[in-house]
């Protein structure tokens, strides 16, 4: 890429593509292209193919996805499989046809299985079983993968994909219906605070900002506080019934039983390796990296098979510690309790980055800062 390059950010309004465009503009490249939604459905395969006849990207960072949490996941599952393959369908396919230079495809670590060895090595995709609970949202990313290491293969392009570990940092999903993990904690231990501290000022500014089932800044104490309690951010009766100083006046319930380990990356630390990859390293690269050739086999060969590349930071803690460090990180003082009827998802999927290292990528972010910047700035 050089400086006057055309950069076609799909996603750009998302907390991935938000970055990427941020991180281009500081080091200079400024000819970007974007698909707004609704006006550009990315699952309209007319649409797509129009907008590349017409502006002809270069470059391509295909951050456009259907995210969500374990509950949506596992309850839109055809949205998420059909949307998300639709999107990428289309862009890699019109890179392809347009002559696109470079594109680079984001993925997700629950490709893998769920049950698969520690850390997790890019070889070990398709090894087994996928966690049911994210399966069609897996299925999309993968076929996104094998896209295009295909079209690669058969056309000669010269698309890399890369498969973060769970991100948070700044534009992140804060809705409680949807968001992943650590935004989910963020807003409930915020949201717990200010129930503490009875601050219903903060309380009506957060729903103003973020609705929850439709209800917002302008409905009663009493409708906030009952939506609260569905999404476990609950008044104690004692609290509730005027009892004086209560021992947990609020207390928090999160789903599963804590124990799970997961791995977090700051976004700017990945947005960091995305941009050195593409100024980097190539198809080329990758297909280098893949093992020697078997001497024993008949006809020597190595399948060309798993060129995505891992990006996290190689260590992980679980969730009832990091729910510990963002309780203390917003400053909640009530109890947390753990529901161990609701699924934990998979049990651990921490990443094996050490082909990105080898690349010459590190994180910068430790996990603790990075929460307090991001606190900072929602609260």
């Amino acid at each position: 890429m050089d400086k006057n390059s055309k950069i076609y950010i799909a996603g750009h309004n998302g907390m991935v593509g938000s970055a990427i465009a941020r991180n281009l503009l500081t080091l200079g490249y400024t000819n970007h292209v974007y698909t707004p939604y609704p006006p550009f459905d990315l699952t309209d395969q007319q649409i797509v193919a129009d907008f590349f006849a017409k502006e002809k990207p270069e470059y391509v960072f295909l951050a456009a996805a259907k995210v969500g949490g374990i509950m949506s996941n596992n309850t839109y599952r055809a949205q998420f499989l059909y949307e998300n393959l639709m999107i990428q369908n289309n862009i890699i396919h019109q890179s392809y046809r347009h002559g696109v230079k470079k594109l680079l495809f984001l993925g997700s670590s629950c490709i893998y299985p769920g049950n698969c060895p520690q850390p997790i090595k890019e070889e070990y995709l398709l090894t087994g079983e996928l966690e049911y609970t994210n399966e069609p949202y897996a299925i999309a990313k993968i076929a996104g993968i094998k896209m295009c290491e295909s079209y690669n293969l058969q056309y000669g392009t010269n698309f890399i994909s890369v498969m973060p570990t769970n991100l948070y940092g700044l534009n992140d999903n804060y809705n409680l219906e949807t968001s992943h993990v650590l935004p989910a904690l963020i807003r409930k231990m915020h949201l717990g605070k200010c129930l503490e501290n009875n601050d219903w000022e903060a309380i009506r500014k957060d729903f103003n900002k973020y609705p929850v089932e439709g209800v917002n800044s302008n409905a009663t104490e009493s409708e906030i506080t009952e939506k609260l309690a569905k999404y476990g951010v609950q008044i104690s009766k004692e609290a509730a019934h005027g009892t004086p100083h209560p021992v947990y006046p609020v207390s928090i319930t999160l789903w599963g039983t804590g124990k799970p380990y997961r791995e977090f990356l700051y976004v700017d630390d990945l947005v960091e390796a995305c941009v050195f990859l593409m100024q980097k390293v190539d198809f080329k690269d990758l297909k280098a990296l893949l093992p020697e050739p078997l001497a024993l086999c008949p006809v020597p060969r190595v399948d060309i098979k798993n060129t995505h590349i891992n990006i996290g930071t190689g260590r992980d803690l679980t969730i009832k510690e990091l729910a510990n460090l963002i309780k203390k990180i917003a400053g909640f003082k009530g109890q947390l309790t753990w529901d161990d009827s609701k699924p934990d998802g998979t049990y651990r999927k921490l990443l094996d980055v050490s082909k990105i290292n080898k690349l010459g990528w590190r994180e910068k972010v430790s996990l603790e800062k990075g929460i307090r910047m991001i606190y900072n700035k929602y609260s």
